[in-house]
Parts: structure tokens; C-alpha cells; sequence
């Protein structure tokens, strides 16, 4: 089989597009990506006592990559703690996941204030040695992995952007029966 170069020239160039847009993780909506990974690889948690899959089964689940110098994470994050407040009592639980990308974002008393300070009031596992990240295979910051009430990860967003259609899959799964 031929593979032609220019169409696949313009694929890859559709793609560097959309991701430029922020609309790449609106292409990755698909019915499963399988069982929701761990989230016990974290060092401590904010907020709340540790959470795991097993716990969270029966709750719709947004969990939230991010660091608190990160400018594109600083962006999403009124949209996260507003959907969080807003979907609480229909079964959403929002789990924000704090991998650091420099070394200074390591300190937990900084970012126990700098939690403070954002108005993140969900809890927030703490995630300095990247065990988290890596049994997600996360590679973005800000990344968002929405869980149905079965477990599974049925939708991903990498980047800002594009809120509306990320509400729109919190809804439409919370809508879902379990």
C-alpha cells in the first residue's frame, strides 16, 4: 500500500491546527479509554483523605492534571472550580492532580497556599514524584480525564479551551445512568 505524502502532510497539519486551537481534545471523545488508573501513587492530599477508583465508582469524575505556574492550568482553573461547585450535588466529583513541572512547585506549603489562594476547595492529590502522572500517561498540563459512574475514562482534553464542550460531557454523563 502507497501512502501519500501530501495527504498525509495535510492530516498532520489539520491536527497541529486544531491542537493549536485548543480543540484537540475535543477529537478524543470516544465511548471508553478503559478503567479509570489510580490515583494512589500521591504523596499527600489536599482537602480530603486520599481517593481512588474504587471509592469514586458511582460518581461522575473529572480528574484535572495541572501546576500552579502553569498560565494555560491559571486559565482553566475558574472553569474547573465553577464546575465543581456548580455539579457537586448531581454526582460530580472534580479531582485535581498536582504534578509539578519545576522544581520550586515541589514545596507543599506553596502549594497548600497557592490552593488557598485559587479557591480550589476539591481535593487535590499531591503528586511530586509523578506515580500519578505516569499510571495516567499524562503528558499535558492542563489535561482533564472525565470518569462515568462505571470507572471507565470516556473522554479526554488536553490544553485550555473549549469549556462548553467539556460542560457538555460532564452533563451528558452525569445524565448517563450508572
Amino acid at each position: 500500500m502507497r501512502i501519500d505524502r501530501r495527504l498525509l502532510l495535510k492530516v498532520g497539519g489539520v491536527a497541529l491546527a486544531l491542537a493549536g486551537l485548543g480543540l484537540a481534545g475535543h477529537l478524543m471523545a470516544r465511548d471508553s479509554y478503559g478503567a479509570m488508573p489510580s490515583l494512589s501513587g500521591a504523596s499527600q492530599w489536599l482537602n480530603s483523605a486520599p481517593l481512588d477508583g474504587p471509592g469514586l465508582k458511582g460518581k461522575v469524575v473529572l480528574v484535572d492534571f495541572w501546576t500552579w505556574d502553569c498560565i494555560n492550568c491559571r486559565r482553566s482553573l475558574p472553569h474547573v472550580n465553577e464546575w465543581a461547585r456548580r455539579y457537586a450535588d448531581q454526582g460530580l466529583v472534580v479531582v485535581g492532580v498536582h504534578t509539578p513541572e519545576y522544581d520550586y512547585e515541589h514545596d507543599v506549603g506553596t502549594l497548600r497556599d497557592k490552593v488557598a489562594s485559587l479557591g480550589i476547595g476539591y481535593p487535590v492529590a499531591v503528586d511530586n514524584d509523578y506515580k500519578v502522572w505516569n499510571a495516567w500517561g499524562n503528558q499535558f498540563w492542563p489535561a482533564h480525564y472525565f470518569v462515568d459512574r462505571k470507572g471507565q475514562v470516556r473522554h479526554v482534553h488536553f490544553g485550555e479551551g473549549d469549556y462548553g464542550g467539556q460542560e457538555q460531557v460532564i452533563q451528558a454523563l452525569l445524565d448517563e445512568k450508572g
